[in-house]
């Protein structure tokens, strides 16, 4: 599903562009400009999924070990296109701040998956099988992605022709500015996407390497990232929740040159997380073994909250700073960090890993978190002494 990549960067293209639009009272031009990412989402989204089919072969024996057919790939492909446009359209509200209508798609996309997937499982389950029960899943979520595509294109065309008005039509294309933002996003995602399948596939190894057997090696490994991890992540479900609305507003200082706001929502924004930040860290080092026993039943899960929580404020820290920098037209450089981010793990868990083995691998995240935040809090900083 790398494909993704490409097809979410629509949804930070069409809020910056639609953003700065505002920004400049230019909201004649806005359907004009809405269209055409649109169209382009749609585009990208029939280029990946007819890459899907064209490679459904490799992904049916190399990636699936032939457990499914290639029923999957076309019902996957079907899906590509849907969840391209809903991207773009998300970006849309998100911009004009009516973001409460993507989010009531996203429940109806969700209760609809639910209902749909219950549905067919009690059908398909009695078939038995891999490949019954991949369908079954699969077909619930390509529904669900029909139900929250058509609400999403019922409520975008009423809402644009409610706020938006008449458009004027230029000979400005728009599509210098859209894809500035879009082509760069995309690019560099799907570096970073192969870097991280990479990465993931290394470690395994590595701590085979290390003298542990594939069995052992593989339950620390999923201990860590399945386990302790989302538990300890698990508070930064609010951070997200304002992070896609963090991004029009900086879009909105920065189109008005509106520097001296910047500097003070930042500021308060990152007081605000490492306060948030430092009382989770505290929260799971103290009680993260009882919640690996309450949770898991399991202390070694605990052991592993409680060595990571240290790494909390990094962590949250940097999911604002790259909102607030995407904001600020340097999505770029967020990429960029991401990037020598993943190479600086990889290097970790190659040289590391191997010698110390488990040790070796929280310390790549410990150096990975720590590595990402400097640099990300760095060019922010560069930014405003620019200003």
């Amino acid at each position: 599903m790398e494909l993704l990549f490409l097809l979410l960067g629509i949804n930070v293209t069409t809020t910056r562009v639609v953003c700065q639009e505002l920004s400049l009272g230019n909201t004649s031009r806005i359907k004009n400009i809405i269209f055409k990412c649109i169209l382009i989402s749609l585009g990208f989204g029939i280029l990946a999924s007819l890459i899907f089919i064209i490679n459904k072969d490799f992904i049916v024996q190399k990636c699936l070990h032939n457990k499914v057919s290639d029923t999957i790939c076309y019902l996957i492909a079907v899906a590509l296109p849907l969840i391209s446009v809903s991207a773009c359209i998300s970006g849309y509200f998100t911009a004009v701040r009516r973001v409460y209508k993507y989010i009531i798609a996203n429940f109806l996309e969700y209760l609809a998956k639910i209902i749909v997937t219950i549905i067919l499982l009690k059908k398909y389950l009695t078939l038995g099988g891999a490949q019954n029960v991949c369908f079954a899943l699969i077909l619930g979520d390509v529904i669900s992605e029909i139900c929250s595509f058509t609400f999403n294109i019922f409520v975008f065309n009423y809402d644009i022709n409610k706020h938006l008005g008449n458009s004027i039509h230029t000979k400005d294309s728009y599509l210098y500015k859209i894809f500035r933002i879009l082509v760069p996003i995309c690019f560099t995602s799907y570096i970073r996407s192969i870097l991280s399948t990479f990465k993931q596939l290394l470690i395994p190894n590595s701590l085979e390497k290390s003298g542990i057997d594939c069995k052992k090696a593989l339950e620390e490994y999923g201990t860590i990232t399945s386990m302790a991890l989302p538990i300890i992540t698990f508070p930064a479900t609010f951070l997200y929740a304002i992070t896609s609305l963090l991004i029009p507003e900086f879009s909105r200082f920065l189109a008005k040159k509106d520097y001296p706001k910047i500097k003070y929502y930042s500021n308060k924004l990152l007081f605000l997380t490492f306060s948030f930040s430092i009382i989770s860290s505290m929260f799971f080092f103290i009680f993260g073994k009882k919640l690996g026993l309450i949770i898991y039943h399991d202390s070694s899960v605990g052991f592993y909250i409680k060595i990571l929580a240290p790494v909390l404020p990094f962590m949250y820290l940097d999911i604002i700073i790259d909102s607030i920098l995407k904001g600020l037209d340097a999505q770029m450089s967020v990429l960029f960090v991401n990037i020598v981010d993943l190479l600086v793990s990889i290097s970790f868990i190659f040289f590391f890993v191997p010698q110390f083995g488990i040790s070796g691998f929280i310390a790549s995240i410990f150096a990975s978190e720590v590595l990402n935040f400097v640099l990300s809090f760095k060019k922010l900083k560069e930014l405003e002494k620019a200003w």
